[in-house]
């Protein structure tokens, strides 16, 4: 799941960013307001961490602004502005949790993932995803072969998330970089394969039905034999 953090303290935007990772979710921060309302705008998130005093824009009016547009994505309020008037004001423009500084990040965490099943994220069709005989629950982080539970880093997580929400689709290295390491390297470097290897290890190894399967010179897909 993807998250946005608009802050411009980078030394807050970092450690949230950092505790996020190590849950399992993509992060992107911007410094300002200006391009975190562009981000916004032109990205595909779950969650939204706005700032209300930024420089070039405010939060508020970034808030009002994107849903005005139509944006509907889950947005919490990190700010140190405290009064009962300034909460007001961000619930107005439509925010959907506000938490002030100094925070603690189990809190934010907990309010993320709140807020995720409130928004329908939490509909069991969407946050498990199955395929044959595997199971991937995205908001516990956890998946299993054979109501088994298998122990994937953080990266094996998303290339296998990658792989079942495309099921029997060949996914192509070139696509794989993207949409797990979110940009483009040499797609001749093994560190595809090395984590494919990883992954069939740890899913497919003692089991009878082989679900990852390679399509030489293209790439992988997730299917049945």
């Amino acid at each position: 799941m993807k998250v946005l953090i608009v802050e411009d303290e980078e030394k807050v935007a970092l450690f949230i960013k950092k505790g996020l990772e190590e849950e399992g979710f993509q992060v992107e921060v911007a410094y300002d307001g200006i391009s975190g309302e562009e981000k916004i705008l032109n990205g595909n998130f779950d969650v939204i961490i706005l700032d209300i005093m930024l420089p070039g824009k405010d939060g508020n009016e970034i808030l009002k602004n994107i849903r005005e547009k139509g944006n509907d994505t889950p947005v919490i309020m990190l700010t140190a502005k405290d009064q009962i008037t300034d909460k007001i004001d961000s619930f107005e423009s439509g925010c959907d949790d506000y938490i002030t500084k100094p925070f603690s990040f189990e809190e934010l965490l907990l309010r993320i993932k709140a807020i995720l099943k409130r928004k329908g994220v939490g509909d069991e069709k969407e946050v498990i995803l199955t395929f044959s005989d595997l199971k991937l629950d995205l908001i516990k982080r956890k998946a299993y072969r054979n109501d088994k539970e298998v122990e994937l880093t953080t990266k094996e997580f998303a290339l296998l998330e990658l792989l079942m929400k495309n099921p029997n689709k060949v996914l192509t290295r070139n696509d794989i970089t993207k949409e797990v390491w979110e940009y483009d390297f040499d797609t001749l470097t093994n560190i595809i394969d090395v984590y494919i290897n990883h992954l069939r290890n740890k899913i497919d190894k003692g089991f009878d039905k082989r679900l990852i399967h390679t399509i030489r010179g293209v790439g992988y897909i997730l299917k049945e034999d």
